[in-house]
């Protein structure tokens, strides 16, 4: 409850700061809409915004979803096989030097314009917080617990099982954490490539129009998604995490 609240009072704080900056400012409504006016268009294009809304939900989703399940068989493959560790981290690397945003429009050259190269854009950029997270909390096992796995005839692949993926699970959390709030990024990214749906697109489509009270609305809308999506995931981690302590 004290988070909740904690939450909502920030939300009227920004808020408050954000209609502070519409009266000092005396901007006209089509750069910079008061908050009462985007509310008023979140109401009434609830349809309109809901329909967006799931298009790219279900991209961030699946997304999602792929990543981590991606992301931990790749930090799992990577904390048992030194050569593995030599060949393909520095590759990993590599791919994080390139901007996501160059990614895209080859994405969307080679998946189209549809659910596909959205679902990439926000796999590529979760997949390495996830990785990465849970790569470093395999190999910071407790050195005591496989000193004494190894000592009773535990196999590798027992080892794996037992002892370093359940110690290493906080931070595999972790990474699902960072990766409900990257996730959004890559599909918005996607969609402001190439794309006839979704909140993304949308909001290139009130740009466009010059319905920046339009935009404003499908980006809060995508915040509080992202928020939700955020709990939700840190709700089941720790139920996760706790159920494994027992």
């Amino acid at each position: 409850m004290k988070g909740w609240r904690a939450g909502v009072a920030s939300a009227a704080f920004g808020i408050a700061v954000w209609q502070g900056l519409v009266w000092a400012t005396g901007l006209p409504k089509f750069i910079l809409p008061p908050p009462a006016l985007v509310f008023e268009t979140i109401w009434a294009s609830r349809a309109l915004l809901a329909e967006h809304a799931v298009i790219t939900m279900s991209e961030v989703l699946i997304g999602l979803l792929l990543g981590a399940v991606l992301g931990g068989l790749s930090a799992i493959g990577l904390a048992a096989s030194p050569m593995a560790r030599a060949l393909v981290r520095p590759m990993l690397l590599f791919s994080q030097s390139i901007p996501v945003f160059a990614l895209a429009p080859i994405l969307t050259l080679w998946l189209g314009f549809g659910l596909g190269s959205k679902i990439a854009m926000a796999l590529i950029i979760i997949y390495f917080p996830v990785t990465s997270s849970f790569f470093d909390a395999l190999m910071r096992t407790n050195p005591d617990w496989l000193g004494q796995a190894r000592i009773m005839g535990a196999t590798p692949a027992r080892i794996m099982w037992h002892i370093r993926i359940p110690s290493a699970l906080p931070g595999f959390a972790s990474g699902l954490r960072l990766a409900a709030v990257y996730a959004p990024i890559g599909a918005i990214i996607g969609e402001w490539v190439g794309s006839s749906k979704g909140l993304g697109y949308l909001m290139l489509l009130a740009n466009g129009r010059a319905k920046t009270d339009l935009m404003f609305a499908a980006l809060i809308v995508l915040a509080i998604l992202t928020i939700l999506l955020h709990a939700a995931v840190n709700k089941f981690c720790e139920k996760t995490l706790d159920r494994t302590a027992m």
